[in-house]
């Protein structure tokens, strides 16, 4: 039955997830081509997790779609200010930020609840509610997205494996691997700058 389903997997989805990687990669990197791997990836999934009845999945790649072209233009900006523009936010920005998150999570998945039948409903709107915040972060070069990324990754791998999309799935597990490697090598290139404190 398992190797029945892997066998079913999407060309598209095996794409998806080839420049999904490669965008993270690049990103743990600093390289700016990142983006552009994201632009086609979440394009692509967008159709899927429409395909596959996840619709805030498919709201937050559209989400991403912009913040690609986005991204693209605020990390040249950035790149023409400063040495590499990371900067770090204290746990007192963070703990009200997620409070608030988990609670609008929670407000947006009761609230779509009568539109869509989703077994997975509130975990999608935690993920993408995250998602979306996190991305800004990613945008900005705070250092911490990394950590959010860990976590979300981690839920994501879970929901996109119960809603039967595989190889996704596996993506997502590797993306906490991932996270932990931008984190480390984001937090090292922030300990070297001249002017951080």
């Amino acid at each position: 039955m398992l190797a029945q389903q892997w066998a079913s997997q999407s060309i598209w989805e095996v794409i998806a997830v080839l420049l999904a990687i490669a965008y993270v990669w690049l990103a743990a990197r600093q390289s700016i081509w990142c983006w552009p791997c994201a632009l086609i990836s979440t394009g692509i999934y967008s159709w899927l997790f429409w395909e596959h009845t996840l619709p805030l999945q498919t709201l937050l790649n559209l989400y991403y779609l912009g913040m690609a072209v986005y991204g693209w233009l605020n990390w040249r900006r950035i790149e023409d200010q400063t040495l590499n523009g990371l900067k770090e936010y204290n746990w007192t920005f963070h703990l009200p930020v997620i409070a608030g998150l988990l609670l609008i999570g929670w407000a947006l998945a009761a609230g779509l609840s009568d539109f869509f039948i989703s077994d997975y409903l509130y975990l999608d709107a935690l993920v993408t509610v995250f998602s979306l915040f996190t991305t800004y972060l990613v945008t900005q070069k705070v250092l911490e997205n990394w950590l959010y990324w860990i976590v979300i990754n981690a839920l994501a791998a879970w929901l996109y494996w119960h809603s039967g999309l595989y190889l996704t799935g596996l993506l997502f597990v590797s993306y906490v691997a991932f996270a932990a490697y931008g984190y480390l090598k984001w937090r090292g290139e922030y300990i070297a700058q001249p002017d951080a404190s």
